[in-house]
């Protein structure tokens, strides 16, 4: 079985020596035995995904069985007249999640990661307004599993703290030498892709007949 994953930069691969930025997506394989195709590139919509070839390149390599998790967003918010939360965007995931069902594969969509966007009062702002919604509402409709990592990363960076979550992140945007809020470096990557490869397990029941303990167990 093979994991497909459809993305933009905060999925896509990058290193992880801090060397630069990287999605939580170069960091999957090393939290599942499966293979990881990552067709994710930064910059992405979920049209400029397909216009690009990179989700046909995913069709073209599902095999019947195989995990096609989507994540996008971060780029779609911004060409709001064509790719609305509950307009292109939805109309875009939808095709997706048809696609990936009729070649075989059980579709995954997951919310946007969260950005690192802290207000002078230390709360976490929310960047995303109704994209995450929207995700959650077709998750729903289609009946598709949904990864929630926009709750998941705003749980995290607030339980670290604005300066403990910064460790997740550590680059400045190469052009304007500010913090960069919105890639993860190494560490990131991997905390999220751990969350990620945990509910890939949740998705598809692989522990769900194991033995209840229902007491303390002693190891010996």
């Amino acid at each position: 079985m093979t994991i497909h994953l459809a993305g933009d930069s905060t999925v896509a691969p990058g290193p992880l020596d801090d060397s630069g930025v990287a999605g939580w997506g170069a960091a999957l394989h090393e939290h599942v035995t499966e293979r990881v195709h990552n067709q994710a590139i930064g910059g992405a919509t979920t049209a400029s995904f397909r216009a690009e070839g990179r989700w046909q390149a995913i069709l073209d390599a599902v095999e019947p069985g195989d995990l096609v998790v989507v994540q996008f967003g971060h780029n779609d918010q911004k060409e709001p007249e064509t790719l609305a939360a509950e307009g292109g965007y939805t109309a875009n995931l939808r095709t997706f999640v048809e696609e990936a069902r009729a070649a075989g594969a059980e579709p995954v969509l997951a919310t946007s990661v969260e950005r690192r966007l802290f207000t002078d009062d230390g709360e976490l702002r929310h960047s995303h307004g109704p994209y995450p919604a929207a995700v959650r509402a077709l998750g729903a409709a289609a009946g598709v599993p949904v990864i929630e990592l926009t709750g998941f990363t705003r749980w995290l960076y607030l339980w670290l703290g604005e300066e403990g979550s910064w460790r997740l992140f550590g680059h400045a945007h190469p052009e304007t030498g500010a913090p960069d809020n919105t890639h993860f470096g190494a560490d990131g990557a991997r905390t999220v892709a751990a969350f990620v490869a945990q509910q890939l397990r949740v998705v598809r029941g692989l522990d769900d007949r194991t033995q209840p303990l229902g007491a303390w167990v002693v190891q010996p």
